[in-house]
């Protein structure tokens, strides 16, 4: 008995410096690569264009922040964001988005769960969102399965890669 007891602790020991190593991989700050929409009909579209800009902020506790922009903007001809015109603020929202909050990875099922504090997309704030993901290779690729294109109807593969 005290040999499965022995044995339980240093299996759990191990199951937690496991943990910890993963989650200490995916703490750092991410350059992003690619935001890839797959519709309901299985057409392909990019969001943020072919080479968005964006960085994901993961800190060791448990903050996270998230900013994705397109690539190429145009500036707002009054030079004052209070004076855009409506297709200048509906350009600003569709091409960006942004939230920060607290995360929590699940190693054993591979998900990232955001605990979305606030957000450009107010749709999101005080929601938890749950994304699988894959790292390799200093690349961390995650699912949104309920994106700000079309909820539901629509998933995203965002993909980051190490800085």
């Amino acid at each position: 008995m005290k040999k499965l007891k022995t044995v339980a602790i240093v299996l759990f020991i191990a199951n937690i410096t496991f943990a910890q190593k993963i989650e200490k991989t995916l703490i750092g700050t991410w350059k992003l690569i690619s935001v890839e929409n797959t519709n309901a009909d299985g057409t392909k579209t990019f969001p943020y264009e072919t080479n968005p800009k964006g960085l994901l902020f993961l800190d060791d506790k448990g903050n996270y922040a998230i900013q994705i922009y397109k690539n190429e903007r145009l500036k707002i001809i009054s030079g004052d964001k209070n004076k855009c015109t409506p297709e200048e603020n509906a350009a600003i929202v569709q091409g960006s988005n942004s939230h920060f909050g607290k995360y929590e990875i699940d190693e054993s099922t591979k998900t990232i769960t955001f605990k979305i504090e606030t957000a450009s997309f107010p749709n999101w704030e005080q929601t938890e969102q749950k994304r699988s993901y894959k790292y390799n290779n200093g690349q961390l690729e995650y699912i949104v399965v309920n994106t700000t294109q079309g909820g539901k109807s629509v998933t995203a593969k965002v993909v980051w890669k190490k800085l």
